[in-house]
């Protein structure tokens, strides 16, 4: 097996100035705006399905910038409860804090000072039920699924997964003030997405994981089990998000697109399955090209879904 190894980061040197510039890249990398992006593409389709059409533009920008804020607090937060395991994963070491960017206090300081300013923001310009949805899921990710679970089980990631499907229940209730079966629908498609879409990057990096004792599946369960259990998965995400069509109503547009995805989604999972059988492993299995697909699959649903309520 080939082992990749790559330059460790240098930290910078005791007392060195930085430049200011290099300082807010510094913080805005502690809220992982990747993972904030994603999180953008499921809120504001749900906003367009909420108001069968275009969502109110202050309602949208408001719940689209405090969002934001609520996503970067968390993943703030979680860089600092994990600080000591990004420092030793290659995936993650070159993260603010283990480069030594920012402090741990400043880094803790300037999370809790973002959930604070995005609950309050979705409290006073949007309504209290997305403030609280907001705030529920910033503790979620915090104490359950970054101090709780993810260093104590496989099922991690499936638990821990619903911090991310709150922002789908975020957008609308953002709009409607409530909570209604159409984005608990969408929240089940995140929900099911979510466990095969981290296990196949986690295959790809399982060394991080055992390294950094992260009990990931693909690091305490063979190959074989991580793809059937995400075969399941996949087949889960793909009738819920169809549950979607009698449920909120929507046009034979989304029912199509959401079938032909599915079955694109199912094709590259069932790849994956084959060279598992043909006794592929390791690099060989390619869990890469499912793990980039199933972005694109989740961003062309969601999309689905923003035009179909402007048919």
């Amino acid at each position: 097996m080939t082992v990749l190894t790559t330059k460790p980061p240098t930290a910078p040197i005791a007392g060195e100035r930085r430049s200011p510039f290099a300082t807010v890249r510094a913080y805005v990398a502690l809220t992982k705006p990747r993972i904030i992006e994603l999180l953008l593409i499921t809120t504001l389709p749900v906003m367009f399905l909420a108001a069968h059409g275009f969502p109110p533009l202050g309602k949208a920008v408001a719940i689209l910038v405090f969002g934001t804020l609520s996503a970067g607090s968390a993943n703030a937060l979680n860089c600092y409860i994990d600080r000591d395991i990004d420092a030793t994963m290659r995936r993650t070491r070159r993260r603010p804090l283990a480069m030594a960017e920012v402090s741990p206090r400043n880094a803790l300081i300037f999370g809790i000072v973002l959930g604070a300013l995005s609950t309050l923001g979705l409290g006073l310009t949007v309504n209290w039920a997305a403030a609280g949805l907001s705030l529920a899921a910033i503790l979620f990710y915090v104490f359950v699924y970054s101090m709780l679970l993810k260093r104590r089980t496989s099922q991690n990631v499936v638990w821990g997964g619903i911090a991310g499907c709150m922002p789908v229940l975020i957008g609308w209730a953002g709009i409607t003030g409530r909570v209604d079966w159409a984005p608990l629908v969408l929240f089940g498609v995140v929900f099911f997405w979510t466990p095969p879409h981290t296990w196949t990057l986690a295959m790809r990096y399982r060394e991080d994981y055992a390294a950094a004792k992260i009990p990931m599946l693909p690091v305490v369960a063979g190959e074989r089990r991580v793809v059937l259990e995400s075969v399941a998965y996949t087949w889960a995400t793909v009738i819920c998000s169809l549950l979607l069509w009698p449920v909120a109503g929507t046009t034979p547009f989304y029912a199509i697109a959401a079938a032909a995805l599915g079955a694109m989604c199912l094709w590259e999972v069932y790849r994956l399955l084959a060279r598992v059988n043909a006794g592929k492993t390791g690099v060989a299995l390619r869990p890469m090209r499912f793990f980039h697909w199933s972005n694109a699959y989740l961003a062309l649903l969601f999309l689905a879904v923003a035009i179909d309520s402007l048919l």
